[in-house]
């Protein structure tokens, strides 16, 4: 896995996960206890069930124990000449309103704050552009030009 670029923010963010995710899987392991009947020939449905939540908790807790490892915390030095991650990226459609996005990485996406991953569709065709480029978009609703109108740090 190569380095993943996070905001402070976002970091933080993914820490508190990881300590809410280790606490439900302390209950869990607790709860299946409190529920496994050793003499019991077949297992419960409700001991199955939480060693399969147990399961897909650890799987989670792993992923994200990768990522925090590997993560690097964006400072503030960062190039505002080309969109990158860690960069507020302001576009306008055509003769339109403009709209702002912060490029991040996927672990930090959240469309509804506009926080896009640079993995994402618009952008991977917002890297690596300057301001007042514009860039060719294939939206749903069909082919979409964007005219890069200011490009600034995050952070």
């Amino acid at each position: 896995m190569n380095q993943i670029l996070l905001t402070q923010k976002g970091f933080e963010k993914l820490s508190q996960e990881l300590q809410e995710l280790k606490s439900k899987k302390d209950l869990l392991v607790s709860r299946i206890e409190e529920v496994a009947q050793p003499d019991e020939s077949g297992e419960d449905g409700l001991a199955v069930q939480l060693k399969e939540e147990l399961a897909l908790i650890s799987s989670k807790l792993e992923k994200l124990e990768e990522v925090l490892a590997i993560a690097k915390i964006i400072s503030g030095n960062i190039n505002t000449n080309q969109v990158e991650i860690g960069t507020k990226v302001r576009i306008k459609l055509q003769d339109k309103a403009e709209k702002e996005f912060f490029i991040v990485s996927k672990y930090e996406a959240d469309p509804a704050r506009q926080m896009i991953s640079d993995q994402s569709p618009l952008g991977e065709a917002l890297l690596g552009k300057k301001v007042n480029e514009s860039i060719d978009f294939e939206a749903p609703i069909g082919k979409l030009t964007y005219k890069i109108v200011s490009i600034a740090s995050i952070v």
